[in-house]
């Protein structure tokens, strides 16, 4: 019985692999432009770190983090986010002693346990980007600039940027009042995930998905009716600084984040063809995080990309380049003493910077041509044991159909200069 992958993940083919690369180098190419540098964390964690950082109530916590016991008997999880790896890294490598803002970017892989459909695996891959270290709505545009910097450059369009203000430690306890005393009177009618929310985090009820708690909920008070001055004013220069930029976006009151850790800035870009997973970006403040995890009190603001609804994104607009596939060449050996001359041939037409393959199969001469044009390849080479004896071998030009005798000391040079052609 042949062994499959687990429920949630998906292998990444040669074939496929292709627009990944794509998608990455984009991302390499824009961070650079905006002097963002690469950081690499662990796909583990101490389970201490998301328990704290992310927040005990939260569903990623609560059900779709993977944890378990290493041979140490310590609590380890495989990382369902990325933000909080990043503020432990920055505290554990000192980072905060570096100019401020710290600007940082990651790709790779999370993990959830989650209910597997399109766009959402259970091992997913996210692009994001942390700014450390810098306050006010300057450094937020930013972020949000680069976000969709980076969907223009892919060619998507039909994006929905939505952004709020989910408040601060002093002005987000006036509004939870408002909007228990609101949801009071409704709670028996919420969903049993709501329930346990009204008490423990009460805006995650407006983020519910379930069509009775989104009805209920409906006519509840707006956040930006509570803040105070200090996130009144970095909300309104945001949408001054965006305005500026001539980036078009929709002020949503319901929007808020499913991580405890946001603060003020929350926003989200939506690609409505996806349909129920249109969300494929999401972000926000943090000022708070990194004196969470043991750090000074630090302002931060990030977003994650879903690297995976990007490719269908792209996918479903028909916005992915023909990608170049094949070899420079192939060589067809024929005979034992043609192999032999082969396989020095291979190595040596490698390091000149070409690509290349040979048999190895035993194949007829035909069957090699037919794997040649499988590649495809530019060029075969075949040698033979006579044209060993001749130290001569045939190219044939696979596009043309044109072959030659050559003597093998001009074979290099012959197909570089037609391939600079």
């Amino acid at each position: 019985m042949v062994i499959s992958g687990p429920r949630g993940t998906k292998d990444m083919l040669p074939e496929s692999s292709c627009r990944w690369h794509y998608v990455e180098q984009m991302v390499r190419d824009l961070c650079r432009l905006y002097a963002y540098q690469e950081i690499r964390t662990p796909i583990f964690e101490h389970t201490e770190l998301f328990l704290r950082g992310i927040g005990e109530t939260t569903d990623v916590v609560s059900k779709e983090m993977y944890t378990f016991t290493d041979k140490g008997k310590r609590s380890i999880t495989l990382r369902p986010e990325n933000t909080a790896s990043v503020v432990r890294s920055f505290l554990e490598n000192k980072l905060y002693a570096e100019p401020q803002p710290v600007k940082l970017y990651y790709m790779g892989p999370m993990f959830r346990y989650d209910r597997p459909q399109a766009g959402r695996l259970r091992q997913f891959h996210q692009f994001g980007i942390e700014a450390i270290g810098a306050a006010g709505p300057t450094i937020d545009a930013e972020i949000i600039l680069l976000a969709t910097d980076f969907f223009q450059k892919l060619g998507l369009n039909e994006l929905t940027l939505l952004i709020n203000s989910v408040g601060c430690p002093q002005c987000r306890p006036i509004y939870r009042d408002k909007l228990q005393a609101f949801l009071h009177d409704k709670l028996d009618g919420l969903c049993e995930d709501c329930q346990s929310r009204f008490e423990r985090n009460p805006m995650r009820i407006l983020d519910c998905k379930n069509e009775n708690c989104q009805t209920l909920s409906h006519g509840a008070p707006h956040m930006t009716e509570c803040l105070c001055d200090e996130c009144q004013g970095q909300f309104l220069g945001l949408q001054t600084l965006l305005q500026a930029a001539g980036i078009t976006f929709t002020l949503d009151p319901r929007l808020v984040r499913g991580l405890d850790y946001y603060t003020k800035t929350a926003f989200e870009i939506q690609y409505p063809p996806l349909g129920a997973q249109s969300a494929i970006c999401g972000g926000g403040r943090y000022d708070g995080l990194v004196e969470e995890c043991g750090g000074q009190p630090t302002p931060g603001i990030g977003f994650a990309i879903g690297l995976e609804r990007v490719l269908l994104a792209l996918e479903k607009q028909q916005l992915l380049p023909d990608f170049k596939t094949g070899i420079d060449v192939y060589i067809a050996p024929i005979g034992d003493k043609g192999k032999t001359l082969a396989f020095q041939l291979l190595h040596q037409l490698r390091r000149s910077g070409l690509s290349c393959d040979m048999d190895m199969m035993n194949r007829s001469i035909k069957a090699q041509l037919k794997r040649a044009n499988k590649y495809p390849a530019r060029y075969v080479i075949i040698i033979g044991d006579e044209e060993v004896d001749q130290e001569k071998v045939m190219v044939k030009n696979m596009d043309s159909g044109e072959q030659c005798m050559l003597a093998l000391q001009d074979v290099q040079s012959m197909i570089a200069g037609e391939m600079d052609n």
